[in-house]
């Protein structure tokens, strides 16, 4: 039996780990060719082999590495379908307590990156007939969430920039929606709990935020991506899917 996404030709960003890693391990099951790129060139290409994937390695705020990185699914697959602009970072921080560079880096990679993404992508998937576009948004979009200033500014970025795009794009075929997860269980969460005085705390102050009492799966965050490149989401666009437990309902 074909898979949900046979035949489509899809990138994947920060695809070695966490969301990223399982959106493309998804799509490889549902039939697509992916590309998995990364600023970990080693993890990407250990993914990769894993599921008979093409791999690179990217830095998504450099416009001439995601040019490259998109000239490479072309030229590998014939074509460009699925961008998946999954790659982002994050600070534990108020406003205050966050540095100009940490600023700055948090919108580079989360906002610009994936503006860069959409820039280089979007051409290409129209070239091709039409496709989909899915960006990483969050619940930090939707709701304020403690200590995540810049975090939460990157990614309401990406929510408004997924929309005007969605509008701008909608007659050339080319879909484009977000997923907002909540808080899910990935190595991310590690690196930000590490900055508190107690990360077991932290940790668990993370998970609690979710009425379901649990962190988001990357697996749930993969089901919806495959949803959204799928034709059965024909009809969705400029759309925030929210996966999150329950998080945005208080």
């Amino acid at each position: 039996m074909a898979g949900r996404l046979e035949g489509r030709r899809a990138i994947v960003t920060g695809g070695a780990a966490g969301i990223g890693r399982a959106i493309a391990e998804r799509y490889a099951r549902e039939g697509a060719r992916v590309l998995v790129a990364d600023i970990d060139g080693e993890a990407a290409r250990r993914v990769a082999a894993s599921i008979d994937a093409e791999a690179e390695r990217v830095d998504v705020t450099a416009a001439a590495e995601i040019e490259a990185l998109v000239e490479h699914a072309v030229d590998a697959f014939g074509g460009l379908d699925v961008m998946v602009n999954n790659a982002g970072i994050g600070v534990a921080a108020t406003a205050p307590e966050t540095s100009e560079d940490d600023w700055q880096r948090v919108l580079d990679v989360c906002l610009k990156g994936t503006f860069l993404g959409m820039k280089y992508a979007i051409p290409a998937i129209r070239e091709a007939g039409g496709g989909s576009v899915i960006n990483m948004s969050s619940v930090a979009a939707l709701v304020g969430v403690k200590d995540r200033a810049a975090y939460c500014a990157a990614k309401g970025g990406v929510l408004a920039l997924t929309r005007a795009a969605a509008i701008d794009h909608v007659g050339e075929g080319v879909r484009i929606n977000c997923i907002a997860p909540g808080t899910v269980d990935t190595p991310w969460i590690e690196r930000i709990t590490g900055g508190y005085d107690d990360p077991a705390q932290a940790r668990r102050d993370m998970e609690s935020r979710q009425p379901h009492g649990r962190f988001v799966t990357p697996e749930e965050i993969a089901a919806m991506a495959v949803y959204l490149a799928s034709d059965e989401a024909g009809s969705v666009i400029g759309g925030v899917m929210v996966v999150d437990g329950g998080m945005t309902a208080r």
